[in-house]
């Protein structure tokens, strides 16, 4: 199984814009991502995100180049300060590979539990607008398979 982590692109500041969309930055960095993202042909069974305008922007751009027999749905218990046990133990008996964009610190402590057994371990540094892969092996255990940023590839 893989499970892709997506952290939201940038998002206007919540007294610009209390819906807080994605920037025009934010909607250049994602765009940027999904034409790197869009050889590896990536195919999920569920693209999920947390109903937030910036997640769900970030989602449907995402879902331009992820093939999903469904469009991306907005799903309980992926906001930013939500606990991550119920989600890590859901993944972990999952059949189907799954991305989830969502925002800090969930996805920290999401990807921290499921790498390291503790969600304060922190052993991924998201940034806005990236992708980060891990694949859960026979054992049931997950590894980080690759990263990718905005900041890494040209505009």
């Amino acid at each position: 199984m893989k499970l892709y982590l997506a952290q939201h692109a940038q998002a206007a500041a919540k007294d610009v814009d209390p819906q807080r969309p994605l920037t025009e930055r934010g909607r250049r960095d994602i765009r940027k991502v999904a034409a790197f993202i869009k050889p590896l042909d990536i195919a999920v069974d569920y693209l999920w995100h947390s109903g937030k305008k910036r997640a769900a922007q970030t989602a449907e751009a995402l879902a331009e180049v992820v093939k999903t027999n469904k469009p991306p749905a907005a799903r309980d218990r992926l906001g930013p300060l939500d606990g991550v046990t119920s989600v890590a133990s859901e993944l972990t008996s999952a059949a189907g590979d799954v991305m989830i964009v969502g925002h800090l610190p969930f996805l920290t402590k999401l990807a921290s539990l499921l790498l390291t057994g503790s969600q304060s371990a922190e052993p991924v540094a998201f940034k806005q607008g990236g992708i980060v892969c891990l694949g859960r092996t026979d054992e049931n255990r997950w590894q980080v398979q690759w990263m990718v940023t905005p900041d890494l590839l040209a505009d």
